[in-house]
């Protein structure tokens, strides 16, 4: 008897059993393996829950895809304003802009009153051979009319773009043409140029425009440099003004180009990641060049990674206004349906140890957002003593004071003057009315500039065609009102920017940076440095270190970061 009663309750005494140890076993992982995985399940259960909930029991149908799609990019922007989402539709375009090259038909284009311009053509790539040439119209697209609202740079791109080999019928239009013409393209690899200008400023001294720091900068970079030694270099103007970036990588690379051996170029730190050094190896061909880097407010990212290694190491003077100010790393990682984020997963450091992000919210950061707006209010654009510096001061190799926390501050800040600036000079820039202009006056006159061939004689034949009244006698046509006084304050800058234009639609971007250079005060900053043979920073660890400023007013001339090209490659 009492043996069967002891085995009528051994199956509740296991169960017991097994329910005690599964509530301690959650115990010890919890207290001794930590909480953050299960916080994260939890938490990932919840999101997963509320998606079943809402495709369940919500009162309207709800496409729940497109749901995630938009809760994507709201999620990663409460981490910080630089890890972002792509979307399977956009992952290639995205990649392209680093890219050696990519598939397409090889023209620029802007669009205008609904329609694509074709900008300029690529030699020898595939437009070129099927026929089409710069002031062309593209009114079709594979049998169907291309014109209308439904033109946008996003939707020509992938009408244009796709894989090698592949064929697109264009219905072209040219300038003053009444009928259609019709020619077949076959797609190809279109080279993407990193370095869009490479020339002598005088003699002697080298110039290299980086535009961006994508997977071929570094052997462009070579290249540049090998074309500038064989034309007596001796000195060297880097300008990375309104590059916003790119790959870490191209940027370590030239900076290895010109720093003596073991000599710490950046680090990067995370908190998954461990530390991880990038320094010099000593088998740079510049190690000994006097060396000037010229930045911004848009440079960025891998522009101030290489400014930083430059200016910490005391290795040249850098020339401009304050940087962008964006320290984070950010890490690809691809989703199954082909989408993708960019995650912040490090910080990376100059040599000297500053972390050069500037402050930021997590969330929505309308002051981050704004930021340039507000330095130019503020009057940092115009004086060195409107810069604010919020973080740590640390100190380069030769002991001069160098802040973290915002940018790059350069060693000599050359002001942006506004000597000649109007309300019609900004609201003609603004509104797109110079743009426009510049290419209506380009096709009725491409024949004869063409002929001209050469930058300074196309802008030497523009200045005696009174291009300025010209374009005020088009803009008030179109809805500028004519202000004589205005026009006449602003004349210099009106055709400066009305001749960089044309130069640019004529001829390549090549030309167009060595027409804007002919006047720039910080190009003719940099030359004076040369002169004075103090690109090499001195020895100041005796003295307190402040930076040079450039008083000397210049003409608002117009930098390259606000003449922005605004021309889409396909």
């Amino acid at each position: 008897m009492y043996k069967n009663k002891t085995n009528r309750f051994t199956p509740l005494f296991m169960a017991i059993c097994v329910v005690i140890g599964i509530l301690i076993g959650t115990f010890y992982a919890n207290h001794f393996s930590g909480n953050r995985l299960n916080i994260i399940n939890t938490s990932g259960n919840k999101l997963n829950n509320l998606l079943h909930i809402i495709d369940d029991q919500y009162v309207d149908t709800v496409n729940i895809n497109d749901l995630v799609e938009k809760a994507m990019p709201q999620i990663l922007a409460e981490l910080d304003p630089h890890s972002v989402y792509i979307g399977a539709k956009d992952v290639q375009s995205a990649n392209d802009d680093l890219s050696s090259s990519f598939s397409g038909v090889g023209i620029e284009f802007t669009i205008r009153e609904d329609t694509i311009h074709v900008q300029n053509v690529i030699g020898n790539g595939p437009a070129e051979r099927a026929g089409v040439i710069a002031g062309d119209k593209i009114v079709s697209i594979d049998g169907k009319p291309f014109v209308g609202k439904i033109v946008t740079t996003t939707e020509s791109m992938r009408r244009l773009k796709g894989p090698k080999d592949t064929k697109v019928e264009l219905g072209l239009l040219g300038y003053k043409a009444k009928k259609v013409r019709y020619v077949t393209v076959t797609r190809g690899e279109i080279p993407q140029k990193s370095i869009t200008a490479t020339y002598m400023l005088n003699n002697g001294t080298g110039y290299i425009k980086i535009k961006k720091f994508a997977e071929n900068t570094y052997p462009e970079m070579l290249i540049a440099l090998a074309q500038l030694s064989q034309e007596n270099l001796r000195n060297l103007v880097i300008d990375l003004r309104g590059n916003l970036g790119g790959y870490m990588a191209s940027a370590v690379q030239i900076a290895n180009e010109f720093l003596p051996k073991n000599r710490l170029i950046v680090y990067m730190e995370g908190r998954h990641s461990p530390r991880q050094d990038f320094a010099s190896d000593g088998k740079g061909s510049y190690q000994q060049i006097p060396l000037v880097v010229l930045i911004d407010e848009g440079s960025a990212s891998a522009s101030e990674i290489l400014s930083g290694a430059i200016q910490d190491n005391d290795r040249g003077t850098i020339i401009g206004r304050r940087s962008f100010g964006k320290g984070l790393v950010q890490k690809p990682l691809s989703f199954k349906d082909g989408s993708m984020i960019r995650l912040t997963t490090a910080r990376y450091y100059t040599p000297s140890g500053r972390c050069i992000q500037k402050p930021y919210t997590s969330g929505a950061d309308k002051d981050y957002e704004e930021d340039l707006l507000n330095r130019y209010q503020h009057g940092e654009y115009f004086s060195q003593d409107s810069i604010k510096h919020t973080g740590k001061a640390y100190h380069t190799s030769n002991g001069r004071i160098v802040y973290g926390g915002g940018g790059i501050t350069p060693d000599i800040f050359v002001p942006d003057d506004t000597l000649g600036l109007t309300s019609y000079y900004k609201e003609a820039a603004m509104s797109g009315l110079i743009l426009q202009f510049a290419f209506e006056y380009t096709d009725e006159n491409r024949e004869k500039l063409t002929k001209l061939g050469d930058m300074k004689d196309i802008v030497a034949h523009l200045r005696k065609q009174n291009i300025v009244d010209k374009f005020a006698t088009y803009a008030d046509k179109n809805g500028l009102k004519r202000r004589n006084l205005m026009i006449k304050k602003s004349h210099t800058l009106l055709e400066r920017y009305l001749c960089s234009r044309i130069v640019y639609n004529i001829l390549d971007e090549n030309a167009w940076t060595q027409y804007l250079n002919a006047d720039d005060p910080t190009i003719k900053t940099a030359l004076d440095v040369f002169k004075r043979g103090e690109a090499f920073p001195k020895n100041t660890k005796k003295k307190d270190n402040k930076v040079a400023v450039v008083t000397k007013p210049y003409d608002h001339r117009g930098t390259h970061s606000n003449l922005n090209l605004q021309a889409s490659v396909c």
